[in-house]
């Protein structure tokens, strides 16, 4: 979801038209009226071939206006199969030289266990980038540790956890972004309670242990 966000932030609205949809649980008939409402596409009905076509002028427009339309879902492995189904006719809108959208389905791993379901096959042969993003290594965790303190205000990593309770971090962690928050959090929480100015591994191994509640 950051990394989205981020890839969002960097398209500007004179070269991409961008819609983020982050709810994956709607019917085909909501999805549908979702994207066009995150477009800003003008349309008074929620009749399925009215909207489609309204999408596609809308695609047009863009097109031809030299903007790229760009389509992001986010938590797609939670997506009923009518609604994937709804994803590929979308995909389908093209002109004869061109795609009118591109589409990013980003998910945790059982995404591509869905896409390769036979009924799936004809959505997954419409996939042509797939990248699989991997857990940080210890080095990109202390990193990004360090980060998150900077931008919080705060003073780097080697200044509050000591290099081993960073260690202990990581192997709880095993570099996923979301569990070394949170034990950076229980961490930094264990060692305020203790009255602590930098984080031991002792503090490190509490703070996770504290998690387990």
């Amino acid at each position: 979801t950051t990394v989205l966000r981020s890839l969002l932030s960097q398209l500007d609205a004179d070269h991409y038209c961008t819609a983020l949809i982050f709810n994956p649980s709607l019917s085909p008939t909501e999805l549908l009226q979702t994207v066009t409402r995150e477009l800003g596409v003008p349309t008074d009905t929620s009749n399925h071939p009215s909207a489609l076509d309204a999408l596609n002028l809308f695609l047009l427009r863009q097109n031809a206006e030299g903007r790229t339309v760009v389509l992001v879902i986010d938590e797609a492995q939670d997506l009923e199969a009518p609604v994937l189904e709804q994803i590929r006719l979308i995909s389908n809108l093209e002109t004869d030289t061109e795609k009118l959208i591109q589409i990013v389905l980003a998910g945790q791993p059982e995404l591509v266990k869905i896409l390769k379901r036979k009924g799936m096959r004809q959505l997954a042969q419409r996939i042509t980038v797939r990248y699989d993003l991997q857990a940080m290594d210890f080095q990109d965790t202390v990193h990004y540790i360090n980060h998150r303190l900077e931008v919080a205000g705060g003073k780097e990593g080697g200044a509050i956890f000591f290099r081993r309770s960073l260690k202990r971090i990581y192997r709880y962690s095993r570099g996923l972004p979301r569990l070394i928050n949170a034990a950076c959090d229980r961490a930094l929480l264990a060692g305020y309670t203790r009255d602590k100015a930098k984080v031991t591994t002792r503090i490190a191994s509490a703070g996770i242990k504290d998690m387990g509640w």
